[in-house]
Order: C-alpha cells, then sequence, then structure tokens
C-alpha cells in the first residue's frame, strides 16, 4: 500500500472510529461523597447502549473544577468491565478521590463523544453527532463548623421503558445521606459545560396536544408523561438540587432515556398509601398490591429507596422473587429507630413489572413518603410560684441516647391562654400555632425530672407551655446543622396571682387632631391575691399615657389619679382622656397602683395601645390593615364602613388577622373606615370580650395596579410539530391578562422586547395596541432567528405589568450534501451545491481523490464545486471522499462550539454535454 492509499485508509478509519464513537451513551450522573474536610471520592455513572462494543470506554476523563488538570478515571464495577442491564444497557461507574485546595463551590463535569443515535428529541435524526455531558455543582463545606456534604445517590436507574398512548411515571428516587433536602426541576440536557445540545425538544412536544402532557414534581421527584404519541428514544434532563437551612448548596444533572415501544400493552397496577407518618421506634407494615389490566400477563415487584440503605435497622420488602400471576402482594416492613427522625421524607419507589417482552415488559413506578418523627416529651407540668413558672416533663425521654449523639436537647414554648390542638403524627413543631421559643435548648434535671424555670412572666396572666425534642446532625465542632423538631407534648398551662391592675380597654370614641378621645378601662387587683396586711391603705390609682404604639416615655396624665383608704372602696376603673390627635396617631396607657400611701408604686399594669388604623388605596380597593400592642389577646376584628347616606358606621365584615382588602369600589370616591378589635385574657372574672374601637381612617381608590404579565411562547420553522410556518420568522405568541388573570382587566397595548443573546439586556422592539392582538411576527436578522423576547402588557391609564417570561430561541441549522452530480453542461446539475440550508456560517470542506488527495477546498456553504481540481483541471468521472466541517450561527451571533462533522462519498458523473 502506497502512502496516498494508507493516508486515505486512516483517514477513513478515523472517521469510522468517530462514528462509533457516537453511538453509546444513553444515561448518567455525578455523585460526590466527602471523606475528610477537603478530600472527596467522586463517582461518574453511565448508562451505555452494551450493543456498541467498540464504543465502551474503561476510562472517562473528569474535570474537578478547582483549576487542575483533567484526570482520566478508570472504570470499577463490574470488575473493570461494567454491569450489563436488560434493554441493550450497560451501567458503568468510573470513581476517584481529590483533595480540594479549599471551601467554596466547584462544578464537576465530565464530557464524552457522544450519545447514541436514534433519539428523537436531540438534534434529530443525528443525536449520535452531539457529546454527551454531565455535571455536578457541588459545594465543600466547613466540616469542622458547617457538617459534611454528600450529594444524593440516585437509586432508581435511568433507562425505563414506556408504550405508545399509556401513562408513563419515573422517578430518580433520590437519598441523601445528611438530611438535606431536596427538589427537582426540569432542563435541557447538556452537550459541554453551559452549552445546551442543539435542536431539543420535550418529550410532549412531538406531536403535541392535550393527551400529550409532562410534568416533574418539584417536591417528590416524580416524572408523569401521559402519554407518549410516537415509538422511540427520548431523553429528559432534572436538575436535583440540594438545600442546607433553605440555602442551595449542590445541583446535579441527571440525563435519562425513555424508550418507547410501539406495543399493544397497559401497564400494571400498583394499590399502596402515599404517605405515611410515623413516631421513631415503632414498626411500619404494609401491603403493596400489584395488578396487570391486560390478561395472561404476569407481573413481579420490587422496592428501592433510602429506608432499605440506612446504617440502622434498614427495611425489608418481603415480596416473590419471580414473576407471579396477579395479584402479587408484597409486604414493606421498617422497624424505625431514633436515628430515623428526620425532617425530610423517605422516599421508596415500589416498580411493578409485567412480562411483555417475555424477561421484561412495561413497568410502573408508585413513590410513597414515608415520615419519621420524633415522640412527643411525656407528663409536662407547670406550678406557679412568685414571679416564676416551673415547667418539668417526664425523664428519662424515649429518644434521648440515639447514635451519633444524634439527641440536641429540649426547647420550651409559650402561649398566652390555651391552645389545644388535636395531634396530629405528620406535623412536628409548633410553628404556625401560636406558640413562642422561650428556651432553645436544656438538658437540665432537678428531682429526676426534666426542668424548666420561667421568670419573664407577669402577675395576673394564665400561660401555657408546650416542650419539643431536638435533633441536629453535629460538626467535628459540635456545631448542629439540619436540625429536626419532634411531636409536641402535651399542655400545661397556669395562671399567676392578680395583685396588679389589668388594663381592659383603649378604644377611640372621637376622631380629631386636637380634639379626639379615647375611652380607658382597668380593672382594680383581686383581694384574694393582694395581702392588705403586707399591702396596707391608703391606695391610689394613676393612668400613665404615652404618645404612639410604645412603652417607653409614659407620664402621667393630669387627672387621671383615683385614690382611696379602703380597697373596697377603690372603684373607679373607668377614664375618658381627652384633647388628643387621635386622627395622626395611637396612644398607649399603664395603670400604676400605689399602697400605704408610697411615693413609689407597688407595681404596673402592662402597656395596652389603641388599635391604629392603616389605608393604602389602590386600584378599584382600598387596603386596610392596623397595628396595636396590648396585653389581651386579639382574635377577631370586625370592619366597620360610613354609610354616606346615613353617616352611619355599617358594619362590612369581620376577619382574624389585622388586614382587609375592600373591593370592588369607585375610583375616585371617598371611603371612610373604623375597626372593633375583639379580644379576651382568658380569665375568670375579667370583662370578656375586651371591645376596642380604631380612630376614623378614609383612603380614595386610584388604579395604580398593572395588569399582570402576559405567558410568552415562541414558533418558528424549529418546532413544525406545533407550529409550522414557510418563512423564517419567530412567531410570538401571549395570553391576554384580561382574559387569565383574576381581575385583571383594561389592557390596551402590549410592548414587544428583544435582544439578540441572553447576555444583553432587553429593548423594546415594537408596541401593540389594543389587547386582542397576541401574536406578532418577527425575524431579528438576515441571517438567522436566534434572540430572545419578552413582552409586558399596559392599561389604559399607562400601567405598565411585569415583562412576561422570557424566551430565548436558537437557530436551528440544516445542512445536508447531495451524493453525486453532472458537470456535463447540461444546465442541470452542473454544480456539487448543498440542498436547501439554513443557519450556516462557514464550512470547511476538502474532498479528496481515491489516492487520499486533496482536489478541492471551500469554506463557502454554497461550495459551486464544477468538477475541477485546485489547479482548474476537469477531473474524470469516479468517486471522491469529502469531509466537511458545518459551523452553525448561534444565538449571540456566534458559531457552534463544536462544528458538526460530515463525511461520505460524491459521484462525479460526466455523461453527455450539450
Amino acid at each position: 500500500m502506497n502512502i496516498k492509499k494508507l493516508f486515505l485508509f486512516i483517514l477513513i478509519f478515523s472517521l469510522f472510529v468517530t462514528k462509533i464513537l457516537a453511538t453509546h451513551n444513553r444515561a448518567g450522573e455525578i455523585t460526590v461523597r466527602q471523606i475528610s474536610a477537603l478530600r472527596v471520592e467522586i463517582t461518574i455513572t453511565t448508562y451505555t447502549k452494551a450493543s456498541s462494543v467498540p464504543a465502551d470506554r474503561d476510562t472517562l476523563e473528569l474535570n474537578f473544577g478547582d483549576g487542575t488538570p483533567p484526570t482520566g478515571v478508570r472504570r470499577t464495577n463490574g470488575g473493570g468491565n461494567g454491569e450489563f442491564l436488560p434493554n441493550d444497557t450497560k451501567k458503568n461507574q468510573y470513581v476517584t478521590e481529590h483533595n480540594y485546595p479549599g471551601l467554596g463551590t466547584y462544578l464537576i463535569s465530565m464530557t464524552d463523544p457522544n450519545r447514541n443515535g436514534g433519539i428523537l428529541n436531540v438534534n434529530a435524526p443525528n443525536s449520535e453527532s452531539v457529546p454527551f455531558h454531565l455535571e455536578t455543582s457541588y459545594t465543600l463545606l466547613s466540616s469542622q463548623f458547617q457538617g459534611r456534604n454528600s450529594t444524593p445517590i440516585l437509586l432508581q436507574p435511568p433507562i425505563d421503558i414506556g408504550c405508545v398512548g399509556q401513562r408513563f411515571i419515573h422517578n430518580p428516587n433520590a437519598y441523601d445521606v445528611d438530611g438535606d433536602s431536596l427538589a427537582y426541576e426540569l432542563i435541557t440536557p447538556l452537550q459541554s459545560v453551559g452549552l445546551v445540545v442543539p435542536n431539543y425538544v420535550y418529550p410532549n412536544q412531538i406531536f403535541a396536544g392535550p393527551n400529550n402532557i409532562i410534568n416533574l414534581n418539584p417536591v417528590t421527584g416524580d416524572f408523569i408523561w401521559d402519554a407518549p404519541q410516537k415509538a422511540g428514544e427520548y431523553n429528559i434532563a432534572m436538575y436535583i438540587i440540594e438545600y442546607r437551612n433553605g440555602v442551595a448548596i449542590d445541583t446535579m444533572i441527571r440525563d435519562m432515556q425513555i424508550l418507547i415501544k410501539s406495543c399493544n400493552n397497559r401497564p400494571p397496577t400498583i394499590k399502596v398509601k402515599d404517605e405515611i407518618c410515623v413516631i421513631a421506634g415503632d414498626t411500619v407494615r404494609f401491603d403493596v398490591i400489584a395488578n396487570d389490566p391486560d390478561p395472561q400477563q404476569k407481573v413481579i415487584l420490587n422496592a428501592l429507596g433510602g429506608p432499605f440503605i440506612v446504617a440502622i435497622s434498614p427495611a425489608k420488602f418481603l415480596v416473590n422473587p419471580n414473576y407471579q400471576v396477579p395479584p402479587d402482594t408484597g409486604r414493606f416492613v421498617w422497624a424505625t429507630t431514633c436515628e430515623h427522625i428526620s425532617d425530610q421524607p423517605y422516599s421508596v419507589v415500589f416498580k411493578a413489572t409485567d412480562n411483555f417482552l417475555d424477561t421484561t415488559g412495561l413497568s410502573t413506578l408508585k413513590t410513597v413518603r414515608i415520615k419519621v418523627v420524633g415522640p412527643p416529651p411525656l407528663d409536662v407540668q407547670a406550678k406557679a410560684g412568685l414571679n416564676q413558672v416551673e415547667v418539668t416533663w417526664q425523664n428519662p425521654y424515649k429518644c434521648q441516647s440515639p447514635a451519633d449523639n444524634y439527641f440536641w436537647g429540649f426547647s420550651v414554648w409559650r402561649k398566652l391562654e390555651s391552645n389545644p390542638f388535636p395531634p396530629d403524627t405528620c406535623k412536628n413543631g409548633l410553628a404556625g400555632r401560636g406558640y413562642t421559643e422561650i428556651e432553645p435548648r436544656t438538658t437540665e434535671i432537678v428531682n429526676g425530672k426534666y426542668y424548666f424555670k420561667d421568670v419573664d412572666v407577669e402577675r395576673g396572666r394564665t400561660y401555657c407551655y408546650r416542650v419539643l425534642a431536638g435533633f441536629a446532625r453535629r460538626s467535628a465542632s459540635n456545631q448542629p446543622y439540619n436540625y429536626v423538631e419532634s411531636l409536641p407534648s402535651n399542655e400545661a398551662c397556669v395562671q399567676l396571682s392578680r395583685d396588679l391592675p389589668l388594663l381592659t380597654k383603649a378604644s377611640v370614641l372621637t376622631t380629631d387632631p386636637a380634639n379626639g378621645r379615647i375611652e380607658v378601662h382597668w380593672t382594680k387587683p383581686l383581694p384574694q391575691d393582694l395581702d392588705t396586711i403586707l399591702n396596707p391603705p391608703p391606695y391610689r390609682l394613676q393612668v400613665f399615657r404615652a404618645d404612639g404604639i410604645t412603652a417607653s416615655g409614659m407620664t402621667e396624665v393630669a387627672g387621671a389619679t383615683f385614690s382611696s383608704s379602703t380597697f373596697a372602696g377603690l372603684n373607679d376603673t373607668i377614664f375618658i382622656d381627652n384633647n388628643l390627635n387621635t386622627e395622626a396617631r395611637p396612644y398607649s396607657y399603664k395603670i400604676a397602683f400605689y399602697v400605704r400611701g408610697d411615693a413609689q408604686p407597688l407595681g404596673f399594669s402592662e402597656v395596652g395601645s389603641s388599635v391604629f388604623l392603616n389605608v393604602a388605596s389602590t386600584d378599584q380597593r382600598n387596603n386596610l390593615s392596623w397595628q396595636f400592642d396590648v396585653p389581651w389577646q386579639n382574635t377577631k376584628y370586625i370592619i366597620f364602613r360610613k354609610n354616606d347616606a346615613t353617616g352611619i358606621f355599617d358594619s362590612i365584615g369581620f376577619v382574624l388577622q389585622p388586614f382587609y382588602a375592600d373591593k370592588n369600589l369607585n375610583n375616585g370616591q371617598k371611603y371612610c373606615y373604623k375597626i372593633q378589635s375583639i379580644g379576651s385574657y382568658g380569665i375568670p372574672n375579667v370583662i370578656n370580650p375586651i371591645l376596642n374601637f380604631s380612630q376614623e381612617s378614609c383612603g380614595i381608590p386610584l388604579d395604580t395596579v398593572p395588569p399582570c404579565p402576559p405567558r410568552l411562547r415562541v414558533f418558528n420553522v424549529c418546532n413544525p410539530s406545533i407550529y409550522a410556518i414557510k418563512e423564517l420568522e419567530n412567531l410570538l405568541h401571549w395570553t391576554n391578562p384580561n382574559e387569565v388573570c383574576a381581575g385583571n382587566q383594561g389592557v390596551a397595548r402590549y410592548k414587544v422586547y428583544f435582544s439578540p443573546s441572553a447576555a444583553q439586556p432587553l429593548t423594546l422592539l415594537f408596541t401593540i395596541e389594543g389587547a386582542s392582538d397576541t401574536a406578532f411576527l418577527h425575524r431579528p436578522s438576515e441571517n438567522g432567528i436566534a434572540g430572545c423576547y419578552a413582552v409586558s402588557a399596559l392599561d389604559t391609564l399607562g400601567n405598565e405589568s411585569p415583562k412576561s417570561n422570557t424566551v430565548c430561541v436558537d437557530n436551528c441549522p440544516l445542512y445536508k450534501l447531495p451524493n453525486a452530480f453532472t458537470p456535463n453542461n447540461d444546465g442541470q446539475n452542473d454544480r456539487f451545491k448543498p440542498y436547501p440550508y439554513r443557519f450556516i456560517q462557514k464550512i470547511d470542506l476538502k474532498i479528496f481523490n481515491r489516492w487520499g488527495e486533496l482536489v478541492f477546498q471551500t469554506s463557502d456553504p454554497d461550495i459551486n464545486w464544477d468538477g475541477k481540481n485546485l489547479q482548474g483541471k476537469e477531473l474524470a468521472e469516479s468517486a471522491y471522499f469529502y469531509t466537511c466541517q458545518v459551523f452553525e450561527q448561534r444565538l449571540g451571533g456566534g458559531t457552534s462550539a463544536a462544528p458538526q462533522l460530515l463525511s461520505g462519498y460524491i459521484e462525479l458523473i460526466r455523461g453527455e454535454s450539450k
């Protein structure tokens, strides 16, 4: 073989190898496990086409994201050969360890040529030319102070089968060993860092319609496709986002493949509960029943999930390991322990598979979420003393000694008056139940019981207490993270002695900037709680006042002093405070109690303020809100609006919270309001209910509210299954806020915004008058249709809504070459040219003869080769080999990072010339 022939053989073979390499990657993810302060273990898991033997990888190149050179990582599973699975699938795991230079967030990635061929929604029909890319954004936390961080592991393999017309469901079955919370989000698969795969459409966009819907549950991770319309292979990708203490710390991409077959088969069904709550220490037992709607088929059940891989007391699934005539029943059994307590439910994914394909078939997945809660502390008691309350509860606590020092301690919570809510095994903690945490952590024991002393108490008040147990993982320096609260204890209530006055009213009688009036009421101390021997007469009550809602700056109110030489005669408990600016401000009051004629009071009542109403006007509504600070509990508020015809304030409604929206009003008309609060101390022999009026406040509605933003979609030649147009234009279509947003009326025009790339700001492109015209055609440039769009709506007063969702569209390049031409000057097919193409910036075409000699080259996408060599001489009839790199025009005006590579043979036919 001469040098030229050898060159051509090598060239053709290299292209053949490139083609082989492009036919194997199907799915995968990258997971990370922290080993020590700065060292991690990284695992690349890929699922490849098992029959693509020449493309098999025993090593993959991994980029650690810290500036160090990429490293080859060898395959470790299956003795280094991988693990063969059904459906022409091979599972490969590549494991390595790496030391990072410091704490921070690192983008760990792997790119491998290429994806398998035949994927319908990735650069169809050339998915094999698209690289396969995985990445995980990983945060290396301080193990000393924040605790170690490992990404979740995904227990459900990412290759699944469905049938045309049948509902498909899949769940990645993520489990996080650190107890971090997880969220799920669909994304476009990637072909390199920051670069999505070309020409991607979501699976439901192929034969789109109301019977072809996809949904990813952001909480459970259930992906549902109801239902596929075309047989073939599809890829989807999702972010699995890991949160610790409400902050996203890791983002993993799982890229998965769905095999849809044209099969006359219905999936099995699974009957089981969706969610279960259990108190740690109890055993979870339930049956899982699998059936199949198709006669003569058998089913097999299996299960995967976090409960099966916990280190202590893992769960069991008792089921027949072989296909069974339905119904097939499996029993889930999990003896939970205190170590299993978690704020995040454990997911168990049950899978029922029929034998439609003899050894496998169509599957149904059912996710069951199991929440393990800490048991409540028992026997909580409260005992009143002199200006203190002692709270005790049972020792030992059921979960005070779990492994890994998981028990953190007890927190004590308090509330004025009782809230005897019913127990709920699924709701741990006390959030939203009216209690305030007064002790975050205690393990004090007195006289054999857990103990807490509350000294921040006031005379005459009724206090109710509950206790929570807390659990937390610990950092190396004993700092807690992923804190979990137990179920709440029983409630223990106690009332303190009333040897001081109680304020019971501060109600506005008259609203005026100078002559306002407020009515103040109080009760005198209880005679049985006041020791009149230690506190003899004479007695005196004095009213104190301050401007605003405050306890500071209190001064005596002139003329508001009430004295008696006997306790029985101390009966003055009402005072009208005059000459106030009740229009502009609230006022606060307290009552001082003097004994034995002392200059210093025995004590003061608690401070209470008047109710102050604010009215904020907007379009056809007044938003009312009111403030106060009172020692009793307000539980209800009645809203009064002035009737202009009668001058009387009529009740228009009531609320349980201190805000109200008065809607459907006339813009420009004045409306006046006042509020009546209804409350109680919850103490016997004290006025109940306690009623107080606010001042009067007015507002005039005015339209300042813009419409809600439209919802934008963009259609073009790149998605012909949804909308086909002849011209290379983008069709923008958006929702009319008048039709889809409650309360939105009067949209008068739309503004269309455009940017040539996602990196540049949107600028106004066009204004469309009228609300009904919700479509717009646009071609960004002569070179393509790439660009980003948003739309806003404006009402008749010019109020502009926020911009809609921004939709960026890319060019969808098309470039194909014929395999023959006839340069014989007959006016037909005389030049070698591409078929009609679009969005191609340049090419790098090289044509070789059978000896490997370069005979023609060009960068012009039109080519226009006339069959002559580089010296201008006509070439003989023959087959000529070509390679062509195609540089596509992309969003932002640039070219694709990885040019498309075409290759093949051109038949040059001379024939007869005319």
